[in-house]
């Protein structure tokens, strides 16, 4: 299986925080299944952290890389047919990060790694 953490789902993961399911957190943590990131979600991460809304315990720049890496989690960039595939999604959503997490799981045919029930209503398969 290939998965794409949400933002949520990714904190929680790196934090052992108890609001990750145990089904998330094992689908994260299992071998058998390739874990991305997107690009979109670290770039959410320092909005709200420059805005003082998250607090984060690692930098992004330096730290952020080699904790992926000890993670075997995958970085996935945003391209310009992501942020493109975002024009033709029905307004279900109305984060952008989101949007655009929802246009990178359909175009790289991810399942996706979060609580938000909405994502399911783009036909995406979200592990939660």
């Amino acid at each position: 299986m290939r998965l794409l953490a949400d933002t949520h789902a990714l904190l929680w993961f790196l934090q052992n925080d108890a609001r990750l399911s145990r089904p998330a957190a094992r689908a994260m943590e299992s071998a058998d299944h390739t874990l991305h990131v997107s690009a979109a979600s670290v770039w959410e991460i320092a909005i709200k952290a420059s805005l003082g809304k998250l607090i984060v315990p690692y930098t992004l720049d330096e730290d952020l890389p080699r904790i992926l890496r000890d993670n075997d989690i995958t970085p996935l960039p945003v391209t310009l047919t992501h942020a493109a595939h975002v024009q033709g999604l029905p307004f279900l959503h109305h984060d952008p990060f989101d949007r655009l997490l929802v246009a990178q799981a359909l175009a790289e045919r991810l399942d996706i790694v979060t609580s938000d029930p909405v994502f399911a209503k783009y036909g995406l398969t979200v592990v939660w």
